[in-house]
Parts: structure tokens; C-alpha cells; sequence
């Protein structure tokens, strides 16, 4: 049981009325894709910094 004011995030793919309700998860969708899509641009920085890490041995 959480603190009303709490905030789910989710790593995505999230299995609805599985993991978490129906219910919970429409009520924070916007949260829950805007860290999803902000994860996507950090793993891209990471790639693109490791890639250029091997060229430089």
C-alpha cells in the first residue's frame, strides 16, 4: 500500500492486471512513458560514449 501522492514508474513492457492494475496504470501512463522515453535517449548516450570508448584503444 502506497502513500496517496505516490508516483509509479515502470520499466516497461508492463503486463496490466498482471503487475500492476489497470486502473493504477492508466492513472500514471504520462509519467510512466515520459521516463520510459527519457531512459531510451540515455541508452543511446550510452552506446554512442561506448563506441567512441573502443575506438580510442
Amino acid at each position: 500500500v502506497a502513500n496517496k501522492d505516490a508516483i509509479l514508474l515502470h520499466c516497461l513492457p508492463a503486463y496490466r492486471g498482471y503487475e500492476v492494475s489497470e486502473e493504477i496504470f492508466e492513472k500514471h501512463a504520462d509519467v510512466i512513458f515520459k521516463e520510459a522515453r527519457n531512459r531510451l535517449y540515455v541508452v543511446k548516450a550510452l552506446l554512442c560514449f561506448l563506441d567512441n570508448q573502443r575506438g580510442r584503444e
